[in-house]
């Protein structure tokens, strides 16, 4: 499982390279080409739009798996261990259900949007719109993987690239 996890993680962090990496060199190239030509590309736009989509989507499972989305923990700090405990597990339970409703959710709105095309690049508004569904299920992976620890001891994940508890005291 832990090679399983190393992977997963290894092709999640890669993916957000890449993507960050491509919608970075896309918008540079046309502000210069605006710039110094008085010409853009047509379709840089609505792809960095795009790329943005996914890139939101793929890194809501790394950021949830470090603790860094934003959360109110005065109700948890104030409760005895047991009771911190079983706040968890209904949050966790949330989480998951949230989780699963997105997919479910994502994969009917591809199907109804299917049909329709992008108006630069002329792709299928699904392909745009897989991003919810898979970010989804890879934030779901990525919970799976640290929920035991987050209920047991309100522990988030932390490695040589990122260190969870030096980020949250920012």
């Amino acid at each position: 499982m832990k090679r399983f996890e190393d992977y997963f993680l290894a092709f999640n962090r890669w993916a957000l390279i890449l993507i960050l990496a491509a919608m970075s060199v896309i918008i540079f190239t046309n502000v210069m080409l605006r710039y110094t030509t008085s010409q853009s590309i047509e379709w840089a736009e609505e792809v960095a739009r795009h790329l943005m989509l996914w890139l939101t989507f793929i890194g809501c499972g790394p950021v949830l798996r470090y603790g860094g989305h934003i959360a109110i923990d005065n109700l948890q700090d104030s409760l005895p261990t047991r009771g911190a405990q079983i706040l968890r597990v209904l949050i966790a339970l949330l989480i998951t259900g949230f989780c699963i409703f997105a997919i479910w959710f994502g994969l009917q709105y591809m199907d109804r949007t299917q049909y329709q095309s992008t108006p630069a690049t002329q792709i299928s508004f699904a392909w745009i719109y897989l991003a919810l569904p898979l970010g989804m299920a890879m934030t779901l992976i990525h919970w799976l993987l640290i929920v035991r620890s987050y209920i047991a001891r309100r522990e988030f994940a932390s490695d040589a690239h990122f260190d969870a508890t030096a980020s949250a005291s920012l």
